[in-house]
């Protein structure tokens, strides 16, 4: 018997988006995926995201690439092939696939965290589950943003999804949903804030606590979403006007970090806070802070250098852009939570360790577990009503081929572009 038990045959040739070199993203034809373990499906992609996550790659992780990996981390599409142990799947279903990859079964996976699996870590590198097209630090997988796509352990990673909504419902399930739900849940917003909760405070009406959302990008905005519809009062710090546009009209309030004036961030915070700070804080900015122009110049410079030279020194002397993760250990009240969900890659992040500890704060971090979250977040997005937004999430739908470009004016935060879905 082969390693595929159902199978929809073999395709003469797979298009996919590569990565070429830093700042070089280009189509190209590649090798078909295929069945390689009992685990494994094959899936026909019928949209897969562009990430934020996707943009470190793209420069700032140059190091950690090589020419023709294939990238993209948000696929969903439907079963070509099943491998001989997935028994819940048949050719034909419709499948949003996890960005991170998980067995399900070691000791990290039945512990709820899934971006720890013990069966894909990365030992040789020091890191976590493996990823979706995410450079030789996780895995070196081929990635979804391709015509087809392999998907490892998809015995216990595919999620099935009805067919009876469009894509965009149920595609951000693979990354975007479940990493803005744990930020979410990390930030352990309270029922009652610093602004007084239902007794007459400023919350406008809200029945929970206050989170400042840092980063008005995908993550920060979906977060945003989910913390409104739990009842939260959501303030979202951002410098890009469109953005800030979307979570004003879901409900949230909007701070133009461009026009603070004299003050900082945490000045207007704690101003609409009855002086005391936001409950919690979710960054949602990471690495790709504006500012810190010399940390920039280091990243661009550590990416010309050889590999061999440029891996260790990204590994044990890297430096992060901070200004968004310092920004919210003062825009926090003391006793409050800080969310991290923004990427960071630095070894040597200089922290402010007697703020952190005089203000009593409680840091939770790290990638999403996604297969601890998504059987919660199906149910939301199964309901009639599209609760979240996420049909009309997306701000631009491209083909596969306009992908260089789509980086690039990502990249820069042009066109609007808030979310970018490739339809190959």
């Amino acid at each position: 018997m082969g390693l595929a038990v159902r199978s929809r045959g073999h395709r003469e040739s797979v298009r996919a988006v590569t990565w070429q070199g830093a700042k070089d993203i280009r189509v190209e034809t590649v090798l078909d995926p295929t069945i390689q373990d009992p685990a494994d499906i094959v899936i026909r992609v019928t949209s897969s995201g562009l990430c934020g996550s996707d943009l470190h790659l793209y420069e700032v992780l140059a190091p950690f690439m090589e020419p023709g990996d294939v990238v993209g981390h948000e696929p969903m599409g439907i079963v070509e092939e099943v491998g001989a142990s997935v028994s819940h799947l048949d050719v034909g279903d419709r499948v949003v696939i996890p960005f991170n990859i998980s067995c399900g079964s070691c000791w990290m996976c039945g512990r709820g965290l899934q971006s720890q699996c013990e069966t894909t870590q990365n030992r040789d590198y020091g890191t976590g589950a493996s990823l979706l097209g995410y450079s030789k630090l996780y895995g070196q997988v081929p990635g979804g943003q391709a015509e087809y796509l392999r998907v490892p352990h998809a015995d216990y990673g595919a999620i099935k999804v009805p067919k009876d909504h469009p894509d965009d419902r149920y595609l951000f399930l693979s990354d975007v949903l479940p990493t803005a739900w744990q930020a979410v849940e990390y930030a352990d917003i309270p029922d009652g804030g610093t602004d007084g909760g239902t007794d007459g405070g400023t919350d406008g009406g809200t029945d929970g606590g206050t989170v400042l959302v840092v980063g008005a990008g995908p993550i920060g905005d979906m977060a945003a979403r989910i913390a409104l519809h739990r009842g939260h009062r959501v303030l979202v710090a951002d410098l890009v006007p469109e953005r800030l546009q979307r979570v004003v009209g879901r409900g949230g309030e909007a701070i133009d970090i461009t026009d603070l004036g004299d003050a900082s961030l945490a000045d207007v915070v704690r101003e609409r806070t009855d002086g005391r700070g936001a409950d919690a804080v979710i960054d949602a900015v990471g690495m790709e802070a504006h500012g810190s122009g010399g940390i920039k110049a280091v990243h661009k410079l550590v990416g010309l250098l050889p590999d061999p030279i440029a891996e260790p020194l990204m590994q044990k002397a890297g430096t992060d852009r901070l200004e968004a993760l310092l920004a919210s250990f003062d825009a926090v009240r003391r006793g409050g939570t800080v969310s991290v969900v923004g990427v960071y890659g630095g070894a040597a992040d200089p922290l402010p360790m007697m703020q952190m500890f005089d203000k009593q704060l409680t840091i939770r971090m790290g990638q999403a577990n996604v297969r601890r979250w998504s059987d919660d977040i199906l149910a939301l997005l199964n309901r009639d009503d599209d609760v979240l937004g996420t049909e009309g999430f997306a701000t631009h739908h491209l083909p596969l081929e306009e992908a260089p470009a789509a980086y690039e004016t990502f990249q820069k935060k042009e066109d609007g572009a808030v979310k970018v879905v490739f339809k190959p």
